[in-house]
């Protein structure tokens, strides 16, 4: 049975791997430039995730070896971002679930842009920011994936008899009993469904860059069980 207290631990690298791949690290953070932030990421106990973890602390350690200024290695991470997820003229890997789930798709706004917003909605989760994106970007299915491991984990400190724990009601007021199962089944039918085609793009386009090992992590812990 999976602890509050990994729960809380999930739900975090959810989010940070989230947000590192809705803007540029420009944007964000440079913690991913650090060997020592690698070395420490939990591995949940699984040895996909610790391998991912590890060649990214392998890649922040060559960076760092080169010599090359932190500030340039940031600019150079968020040029790779941009090229990937953003374009001009059109993204390398386009990071939303509708252009990945099937072969040759150039447009988005697809099924899965609607079934991320219901879901969004249903949760009483909004987006908000300048950058809005559409709802089937893997950045923000992580983010989500991320609030339902919170929940999972305020469930769990509920059973433990915890007393401190702010626990979400649905709109009928009562506690969803069941966000574990409601994350795996997430995750089977939204990003484990199509991180290996994404993972692909990022690879044919940059394989020996930054984001060809993040997405390794995001897939590695997408799998977890």
């Amino acid at each position: 049975m999976v602890s509050a207290n990994d729960w809380q631990m999930r739900a975090e690298a959810y989010a940070f791997l989230g947000n590192s791949l809705l803007a540029p690290m420009t944007q964000t953070s440079d913690v991913g430039c650090d060997p020592a932030f690698w070395e420490a990421f939990p591995d949940f106990g699984n040895a996909e995730v610790a391998r991912a973890a590890a060649e990214l602390a392998a890649w922040a350690r060559q960076q760092a070896e080169s010599d090359i200024a932190r500030e340039k290695l940031v600019e150079r991470v968020s040029v790779e971002y941009t090229h990937l997820f953003v374009g001009p003229p059109s993204p390398a890997a386009p990071p939303w679930e509708t252009m990945n789930r099937r072969e040759g798709a150039t447009v988005g706004f697809g099924e899965p842009t609607f079934q991320m917003r219901a879901l969004l909605r249903e949760a009483g989760l909004e987006l908000s920011g300048e950058n809005r994106q559409y709802e089937d970007h893997l950045g923000i299915e992580l983010l989500y994936a991320s609030e339902l491991c919170r929940r999972a984990g305020e469930d769990a400190d509920a059973d433990d008899g915890g007393t401190d724990a702010e626990i979400d009601a649905g709109a009928d007021g009562k506690i969803d009993a069941n966000t574990p199962s409601d994350l795996a089944r997430f995750l089977d039918e939204h990003p484990r469904g199509w991180i290996d085609a994404f993972a692909r793009r990022v690879e044919d386009a940059a394989p020996d860059g930054y984001f060809a090992r993040f997405v390794a992590l995001v897939r590695a812990v997408c799998n977890l069980p």
